[in-house]
C-alpha cells in the first residue's frame, strides 16, 4: 500500500489525497506536526531532505517528494492527464505557474495566518508583495477561466487540482476572491466534480 507523509492544513497534501480519493486508490496517512518540527528530524530528512510534506512512499519504498510530482505520477494512464501532446505541455506549463507564482504568495500568507507565524520585520516587509503578487496570479486565472470551464481542455485535470487546493482556501489568506466570477465558477465545478473531498478531510 501506498503511504502518504501528510498534513491536513497543507494544501500541496491536499491535491495529493484529493486525486488519491478521485482514483480510489488506498493509502496510509502519517500526519506531520509541522508546527512541532515533525519535517524537520533526522529520521524525515533521510526520507526527504527538502524536509517538507507531502511524501508518497512507493509499494518499493521509493519516496517521492513534491505534490506536483505525485500528481503527475499518480494520474498518468487517468481521465486528469491528457494524451495528447500539447495538452500535456499545457498542464505542466499551469502546475509550474502554480508553484512558482501562485502558492508563493496565496498560500505563503495562508499559512503565516492560520498558523499563527510571527511576523517579524522581514515578513512585514514581505507581506504587500506577496499580497499584489497573489492577486496578480489569481487574475490571470480569472483571465483564462472567462471562456473556459476547465485549465486545459474540456475537462478536469491535475493542473485543475494543483490549483485548486490553495485557490478555494485563498480567504484564510486574507484574499477576496468577490472580483473574479469566472475563479469562482471554477471553484464550483471543481468541488462538483465527485468524488470529492475537503481540505479538511485525511
Amino acid at each position: 500500500m501506498l503511504r502518504l507523509y501528510d498534513n491536513l492544513s497543507s494544501g500541496n497534501a491536499y491535491k495529493v489525497r484529493l486525486l488519491l480519493h478521485k482514483l480510489a486508490i488506498p493509502v496510509e496517512r502519517i500526519e506531520m506536526d509541522i508546527d512541532r518540527g515533525e519535517t524537520r528530524t533526522p529520521d524525515f530528512l533521510a526520507k526527504n531532505p527538502n524536509g517538507r510534506v507531502p511524501a508518497l512512499a512507493l509499494e518499493d519504498g521509493t519516496i517521492l517528494p513534491e505534490s506536483n510530482a505525485i500528481l503527475w505520477y499518480l494520474a498518468e494512464g487517468t481521465r486528469f492527464l491528457p494524451a495528447d501532446r500539447l495538452e500535456r505541455a499545457q498542464v505542466l506549463q499551469w502546475m509550474f505557474f502554480e508553484q512558482y507564482s501562485h502558492e508563493p504568495n496565496v498560500a505563503t500568507l495562508r499559512y503565516w495566518i492560520t498558523h499563527k507565524v510571527e511576523m517579524t520585520a522581514e515578513r512585514r516587509m514581505a507581506e504587500p508583495g506577496k499580497r499584489r503578487q497573489g492577486y496578480d496570479a489569481l487574475g490571470v486565472m480569472e483571465g483564462h477561466l472567462k471562456d473556459r470551464a476547465f485549465f486545459v481542455g474540456d475537462r478536469l485535470t491535475i493542473a485543475d487540482i494543483a490549483l485548486y487546493a490553495y485557490t478555494h482556501v485563498a480567504d484564510e489568506g486574507g484574499f477576496d476572491l468577490a472580483a473574479y466570477p469566472a475563479l469562482r465558477a471554477w471553484l464550483d465545478r471543481v468541488a462538483a466534480d465527485t468524488p470529492h473531498i475537503p481540505i479538511t478531510q485525511g
